[in-house]
C-alpha cells in the first residue's frame, strides 16, 4: 500500500485570545485591546498550517470534543480546510477543550488559562489506525491527555499503547510535548521515547525532560543543546530529535549526525504573538520529511513558517504557503547561531 498523508490526534482546543496591555499584578486590573477566536492544540494547528503551507496530501484529525457550539465550530473549520474528521468524536457530556490566552501587546509573551474538557478523556481506543492510509502519525501533547498519560498495564503511559499501535501498521510517528511545570518529564517521557521516530521538543522541555541545563547566564548553551539531544536519542528515539528554541533550532539523527538552523531575524516591533509558533515550526519540518525533502530545506522551512506565525495573535492565520515562508525568510535573514 503506498502511503501518503498525516493524521495527528491529541488536544483539540478552541483558543480565545486576548490583547491585553500588561500583566497585572494580582488584584489588579489590565485592559483588554482586541479579542479573537483560533484553533489550538498540537494536532489542530498542526494539520491547519500544513494545508496553509499548501499541502496536497491528505489530512486526518483524531481526538474528541465536545457535543457544543465549540465543538461545531472545530468541526466546521476542519471541513473548511480539508481535514477529515472520521475519527474526531463527540464526548458526550464533557464540554470542547478551550484556553483563554493573554497576550501582552508589547512583549508578545503569553499567558494560558485551560480547560482540559473532552481531551481529557481520550484513550487508545478512540485510535484506529486501519482507517488510515497515511504517511505520518503525529501525537500531541504529551503531559495534557490525562488518559494517554496514565499508565496502562504495563505501568508505562497509555500513549506508548497508541504509539505502537501506530507503528505496527506502517505509520511513521512523531511526538509533542507540552512545556507544563511539574516533575512528570523525567518520570513519563523517558518511557515514551523508544516508540517515537521524531521527536519535537522545545529547550524547557528538552531540559526537564533530561535534567541538563541548557542555559548559561541568560543564554542558550550550544554544547548543551547537542548534549540534551544526543541524551534523547540514547533514550530510544528511533530516527531523530528536534529542540526548537527562539534563536534556532537543533536536529539530532540516529546515526550521530547533528545540523544547526538558525532562526529567522524577526523583528520585535513585528510580532504580533507567540502562540503556536513551534507547532508551526513541527509543521514545516513535517511537510518537509513527508515529501523527503534534504534536512536542511525542511529545517529551514520549519523556522520560517515559526516566523510567519509570529505576524498573528493565532495559531496559524500568519501562516503563509511555502514560497510566502521562505521568501519571509529570506527578508528578514536568519539570526546568528548560539556559541
Amino acid at each position: 500500500m503506498t502511503r501518503s498523508g498525516i493524521i495527528a490526534g491529541g488536544n483539540w482546543i478552541v483558543d480565545h485570545l486576548k490583547s491585553v496591555d500588561c500583566w497585572p499584578e494580582q488584584d489588579t486590573l489590565a485592559s483588554i485591546l482586541g479579542e479573537s477566536r483560533g484553533n489550538g492544540g498540537s494536532p489542530y494547528n498542526l494539520l491547519k498550517n500544513l494545508r496553509r503551507l499548501g499541502a496536497r496530501f491528505p489530512l486526518e484529525a483524531v481526538g474528541l470534543v465536545g457535543d457544543d457550539d465549540l465543538g461545531r465550530w472545530i468541526l466546521a473549520d476542519c471541513r473548511a480546510h480539508q481535514i477529515a474528521t472520521r475519527q474526531l468524536q463527540p464526548a458526550r457530556g464533557w464540554p470542547t477543550s478551550y484556553t483563554d490566552v493573554m497576550t501582552v501587546v508589547a512583549t508578545g509573551r503569553r499567558t494560558f488559562f485551560h480547560q482540559r474538557g473532552a481531551n481529557s478523556r481520550l484513550a487508545p481506543a478512540h485510535f484506529d489506525f486501519r482507517r488510515t492510509r497515511a504517511k505520518f502519525f503525529h501525537l500531541g501533547y504529551l503531559l495534557l491527555l490525562d488518559a494517554l498519560d496514565a499508565p496502562g498495564r504495563d505501568g508505562r503511559p497509555r500513549a506508548c499503547e497508541v504509539l505502537r499501535a501506530a507503528t505496527r501498521a506502517g505509520l511513521v510517528t512523531s511526538l509533542d510535548l507540552v512545556s507544563e511545570s511539574s516533575d512528570r518529564f523525567a518520570r513519563l517521557v523517558p518511557q515514551v521515547l523508544p516508540e517515537v521516530d521524531h521527536l519535537f521538543v522545545n529547550d524547557y522541555e528538552a531540559g526537564r525532560s533530561t535534567g541538563l541545563v541548557l542555559h548559561r547566564g541568560g543564554r542558550i548553551h550550544r554544547a548543551a543543546v547537542e548534549r540534551a539531544a544526543a541524551a534523547l536519542i540514547a533514550g530510544g528515539v528511533r530516527r531523530a530529535v528536534f529542540i526548537h528554541f527562539p534563536e534556532a533550532v537543533y536536529a539530532r539523527y540516529r546515526d550521530g549526525t547533528g545540523v544547526w538552523q538558525a532562526s529567522v531575524s524577526f523583528p520585535q516591533k513585528l510580532i504580533k504573538g507567540t502562540a503556536g509558533a513551534g507547532d508551526a515550526f513541527a509543521a514545516g519540518v513535517i511537510y518537509g520529511l513527508h515529501e523527503d525533502w534534504p534536512i536542511a530545506r525542511s529545517l529551514l522551512l520549519g523556522v520560517a513558517a515559526a516566523a510567519a506565525c509570529l505576524t498573528a495573535v493565532d495559531c496559524s492565520s500568519g501562516v503563509g504557503s511555502v514560497a510566502r515562508c521562505l521568501a519571509l525568510a529570506r527578508r528578514h535573514g536568519l539570526r546568528p547561531l548560539p556559541r
